[in-house]
This record gives C-alpha cells, sequence and structure tokens, in this order.
C-alpha cells in the first residue's frame, strides 16, 4: 500500500481529533472495565455479577442503537458527541464522590455502566460515521484500521493502568482518573470544524428505520457482516468479562497480574491492525473479517484451558490478532456496502447487533457460577465456531 494514504489523513486534523476521543472513551472503558469488574468481585464473589458490569455497558446498543443511528442523520453529529462525552464525565465523577463519602454501594456500579453503555453504543452511528465524512470513502479502511489500533492501544494500557492504580490509589483514584480523561476528550470534540450535512429528506424517524432495515436484510454483504457480528457478541466478546475472574482463581493474580494479563488481548489487537493498515487490500477485508473471528474464538478456548498465566497471555495476544480484523472490517464492510444517505441508519443496526452481546454476558455468568469460570468460557467459544459452521451459507458471501 502507497504511503500516500497516510499522508492524507495525517493532513485532516478533523480525523485525528475524532481519533483521540475514540483512544480515550476506549482507555477509560478498559480502565474501569477491568478496576470495577476487580471490586465487585472482591465484595460479593460472584462472576455472574461481574459479567453483569460489562453486560450493562453493552445492554443500550441493544434498546438504542437502531433509534439512535436514525436520529443521527436528523442532529448534529458533533453535538451529539459533546453531549455524550459530558454524560460519561459526569458518571466517573458522581461515583468518585459517593466512593469518597463512602456510599458507593454494586447498583451504583451497574447503573453507572448502563449509562456509560448509551454512550458507547453512540461511536458507530456518530463518532465513525463523522469520520468517514472526513476521510472519504477511499480511505475509510484505512481510517478504521488507525481507530481500531488506537482502540487496541487502550486495551494495551487501560488494564494495566486499571490494576495498579485500583492497587495503589483504590477505586476513586481510578474514577478520578476516568473523569479527567473524558475532560480532556470533551475538549479535543469542541475542535471539531466539520460539521456534518443532513438528509435532504428528513421524513418519519419510524420510516427511516424502516428502510434501515429492509435494506439491512436484503443485501447479502451487509447481511452477513450482521450475522457474524452477532455469534461474536454473544460467543466470544463476553469471554472478557471472565478474564478477572479466571485470572484470580485459576491463574492465582493479584490486581496487577490480572491487569497486565488483561492487556495481552490489546497487544495482540493493536499488532493486528497495525499489519492491516500496512498491507490489507480490499479484495480480502472479507478473509480477514471472519478469519478474524474464527481465530479469536478458537484462542479463547486456549486461554480458558491454559494452567498458567504464560500460556495464557500467549493465547490472549492471538485473541486479539483475530479480533482486530474481525474489529478493523465489522464497521468498513458495513460503511462501503451501505448508500451514503442511509450509512448512519444501518451502523445503527450493527449497533443493534453489538447490543446482542447482554444475551452471551447472561449465559457466560450464569454458566460459570455453575460449572465454573474457565470451564464456562471454554464451552461457550467451543459453542461459537459450531455457530459459524452452521450459518456458513449466509455469510459466505462477504
Amino acid at each position: 500500500m502507497s504511503k500516500l494514504p497516510f499522508r492524507r489523513i495525517i493532513d485532516a486534523p478533523d480525523f485525528w481529533r475524532l481519533w483521540w476521543v475514540g483512544l480515550i472513551i476506549a482507555t477509560v472503558r478498559w480502565v474501569e472495565t477491568v478496576a470495577v469488574g476487580i471490586v465487585v468481585y472482591q465484595r460479593t464473589e460472584s462472576a455472574f455479577l461481574v459479567a453483569m458490569m460489562t453486560m450493562l455497558r453493552l445492554l443500550p446498543m441493544g434498546l438504542f442503537g437502531v433509534l439512535l443511528g436514525a436520529l443521527a442523520e436528523r442532529l448534529d453529529r458533533s453535538r451529539m458527541l459533546v453531549v455524550v462525552v459530558l454524560l460519561m464525565a459526569a458518571t466517573s465523577a458522581v461515583l468518585a464522590i459517593l466512593d469518597k463519602t463512602g456510599q458507593l454501594e454494586i447498583w451504583h456500579l451497574a447503573f453507572a455502566s448502563f449509562i456509560n453503555g448509551c454512550g458507547w453504543c453512540t461511536d458507530n452511528p456518530v463518532r465513525r460515521v463523522m469520520i468517514g465524512e472526513v476521510v472519504g470513502r477511499e480511505k475509510m479502511s484505512l481510517a478504521m484500521s488507525l481507530d481500531v489500533g488506537a482502540n487496541n492501544a487502550s486495551r494495551m494500557v487501560g488494564p494495566v493502568i486499571g490494576g495498579i492504580l485500583l492497587a495503589g490509589a483504590g477505586l476513586e483514584g481510578v474514577l478520578i482518573l476516568s473523569t479527567l480523561m473524558y475532560c480532556a476528550a470533551l475538549w479535543a470534540v469542541l475542535t471539531v470544524r466539520a460539521r456534518a450535512a443532513h438528509a435532504a429528506e428528513p421524513g418519519p424517524v419510524l420510516a427511516r428505520i424502516a428502510a434501515g432495515l429492509a435494506l439491512a436484510r436484503s443485501d447479502k454483504r451487509i447481511r452477513g457482516v450482521l450475522i457474524v457480528t452477532v455469534i461474536y457478541n454473544v460467543f466470544a466478546w463476553p469471554f472478557t468479562s471472565m478474564i478477572p475472574v479466571i485470572g484470580r482463581d485459576r491463574l492465582h493474580l493479584g490486581p496487577e497480574g490480572v491487569g497486565l494479563l488483561a492487556t495481552m488481548d490489546g497487544i495482540g489487537a493493536f499488532v493486528g491492525a497495525l499489519v492491516l493498515a500496512l498491507w490489507l487490500t480490499p479484495r480480502w477485508y472479507g478473509r480477514a473479517f471472519v478469519g478474524g473471528v474464527l481465530c479469536y474464538m478458537l484462542t479463547v478456548v486456549i486461554f480458558a484451558l491454559a494452567q498458567n498465566p504464560v500460556l495464557a497471555g500467549a493465547a490472549l495476544l492471538l485473541t486479539g490478532v483475530g479480533g482486530a480484523g474481525f474489529g478493523t472490517m465489522q464497521a468498513t464492510l458495513v460503511y462501503l456496502a451501505s448508500p451514503p444517505e442511509m450509512r448512519s441508519r444501518i451502523l445503527g443496526v450493527l449497533t443493534v447487533c453489538i447490543g446482542i452481546g447482554p444475551i452471551g454476558f447472561l449465559w457466560l455468568g450464569w454458566l460459570a457460577d455453575r460449572i465454573g469460570s474457565h470451564s464456562a468460557t471454554a464451552l461457550t467459544g467451543t459453542l461459537g465456531l459450531l455457530a459459524m459452521a452452521t450459518t456458513w451459507r449466509w455469510w459466505k458471501e462477504i
């Protein structure tokens, strides 16, 4: 691949502002996910409740994804992004105050996870559509590689920061850092100059949603991506909620060790995203997407069955590589296959498919409390591979 696309994206300041916002929000997400998971497990000894904290961050995607996708075509996306970042910053600040005063309860953490999930579900129909408008269709894949690379970099540093800060400064220190980082993201959003063009024919929101769903059903490429996305988010992604539990109970690690273990996935994903950005060509987009999912599920099973931290960490590295293929190509394939006037809506449908993940978290948390976290994780990953095999005819044309 030529170096020219890199040069053009570097010369687009708004892309880098939006990239920076994504990096900060993703880093905070991982810092809080690890810290909150450890705290909840320490207080309750329930793997189910740990899974629920992550599940609540995904639930709004399933509830509101399509609606937000349609609304994003009617409203100023930059203003929507400002409101989202403000909401998440306020949530972390309130939690910090509650912890400082000794009033923080598990239900507070659960409610905050849901609120932050509401912010997260705007990422595809708002921030990533803004990225596409800034860089153009022909550079969307490269832009998504860089954006996913940033997300994966956050997975390298976020868990480590969360574990070390939790051990040294407690949950209050984690939440104060989160608030400050959100403020930095807010500054970046306020400096974005580009303004998206709104739909020429607004129309009723429900009618626009129905049109988006109809296209998702009729287009083979979009339908295949959505099916694979559902399988990934039910059988693969939920395993991340079990990393703190498996790290503590099976691998006998402390908070710092759990944070270091969790960052292995991010390292592999960062490297994978970098490789995709440098060498992936359009004709390999579908293969990178499907192959990434298969690699992810296989290595999830290996991680769950590993009995020492080194092997577990190596498996998580490969899990990250597979996740990079899935994460980079997921939004790219849907964006490229969608008509320009419907991209927010279709990416909203994609967000709903991601939001189906709570089913996987409920299943995995329930099963982990009955047969153990590592056995439940291995079984769920195996079921995911079987699901991919049985749905082959629907995604083979991606």
